[in-house]
């Protein structure tokens, strides 16, 4: 967008202009509700209810355990984060679906430090995403690695010859800052080092180029920007070159050389096909499937392109009201989200969500609304600004049932 918004009819007109106004029918949204929750949960594609039910209905139900062979089940894993990989610049053959993001990142710690035995450093960012820093520290008991904890703009300060790898969010997850993934690969590499990166706010929303950045390892969730229901599986990318090299330390059957063999010790599968660890599953691998086809004849760049317009709308009402962004103005600094510092920030996103308009808090003062570009609209940002004025304005944020905190913020 290169015409500023001022007014909701631009923002209208913005819209009937918009090449990706197609995307949002692929979504099931609910009616009344402007949804920019989306770097938290994804909205529900429309193609994820009938691929799951013919799952269960036709594929368990008739086809029963045949369906490993006959309906691809034992291929997912693969065939699934192939798909991932071309949304974030990964060929095929490198990226693997399946269990969590914490066993991702686990797998990919400590077999890139064990690709350098000699360095005793792992650095990590303070502000990384608890489970990045927790399993950080505990990878570092395991393996007795001194931890370090630095800001990725100030990584080149830390670099040396101890240093075994570094660990960092492409964006991180509270301001929406976008780090600058070529430069600090590059800096980790020529120190000696190994670099992974954690895509989990990147990838659906930001491209990424794993491949020609030169990422040694890198992981990412699937329920944000990618759409795959609460608890999608997540995805580990092993760059192609040290595939043979990692010694991955989870070492579940179906990572072996031949699985049914069942043989009492373990001979990795070649290439990316080691970091798969236990049974598919299928259920949630299958509504991730689907749920990738919104991604259909969608070019990354327009998806990019109207991520910062959709944001640069918001810094700059947020400007106009006088309110405190965290998120860089920057866009080449930017992610798809913009956060914004309130005093009450979790009373004023209470009285958002009664109004219809879906964010979420995080600790300790920050309202943070994520901009998936496939189904969110220029007036769904105007709007939401628009009613967060009224709330701060009319101060019905105060309502005493918005201070009742929730298990999930």
């Amino acid at each position: 967008m290169s015409d500023p918004i001022t007014s909701r009819a631009d923002a209208e007109a913005a819209d009937a202009a918009d090449v990706l106004a197609f995307a949002r029918s692929r979504f099931v949204l609910p009616s009344g509700v402007c949804y920019l929750d989306g770097n938290s949960l994804g909205a529900l594609p429309a193609a994820v209810s009938a691929a799951v039910v013919d799952t269960v209905t036709r594929e368990w139900g008739t086809d029963l355990i045949g369906s490993w062979n006959t309906n691809g089940w034992w291929t997912m894993p693969t065939t699934v984060g192939d798909r991932i990989g071309a949304l974030v610049g990964a060929a095929p053959g490198q990226v693997i679906c399946g269990d969590s993001t914490s066993i991702q990142l686990f797998q990919s710690l400590v077999a890139l430090a064990r690709m350098r035995p000699e360095r005793r450093v792992l650095v990590t960012d303070g502000a990384n995403f608890p489970t990045d820093q927790y399993l950080a520290d505990s990878v570092g008991r395991l393996l007795g690695l001194d931890v370090v904890r630095v800001s990725p703009g100030e990584v080149t300060g830390v670099l040396g010859p101890e240093v075994a790898l570094v660990s960092f969010s492409a964006v991180d997850y509270r301001t929406g800052e976008l780090w600058d993934a070529p430069a600090i690969t590059s800096a980790v590499h020529d120190a000696g080092a190994l670099m992974l990166w954690d895509l989990a706010h990147v990838a659906g929303a930001v491209p990424f180029a794993l491949d020609d950045v030169g990422a040694d390892a890198a992981v990412g969730c699937s329920y944000k920007y990618l759409n795959g229901g609460p608890g999608a599986p997540a995805w580990i990318y092993l760059a192609r070159r040290h595939q043979e090299a990692l010694d991955l330390p989870l070492t579940g059957w179906l990572g072996a050389a031949a699985p049914f063999d069942l043989a009492s010790s373990y001979r990795p599968a070649g290439g990316a096909e080691r970091a798969r660890i236990g049974t598919p599953p299928v259920l949630s691998l299958r509504a991730l499937d689907a749920a990738l086809s919104a991604f259909d004849d969608v070019d990354l760049a327009d998806v990019r392109a109207k991520s910062l317009a959709l944001t640069s709308l918001v810094l700059e009402r947020a400007a106009a009201l006088g309110l405190e962004s965290v998120t860089p103005r920057d866009p080449a600094r930017r992610g798809s989200q913009v956060s914004l510092r309130l005093p009450h920030a979790y009373e004023v996103t209470q009285a958002l969500i009664a109004r219809g308009v879906v964010g979420d808090f995080r600790a300790p003062d920050l309202l943070r609304w994520g901009f998936a570009p496939l189904y969110v609209r220029y007036v769904d940002a105007w709007d939401a600004m628009a009613t967060l004025e009224s709330v701060l304005e009319t101060e019905a944020w105060r309502d005493p049932s918005y201070a009742n905190r929730a298990p999930v913020t």
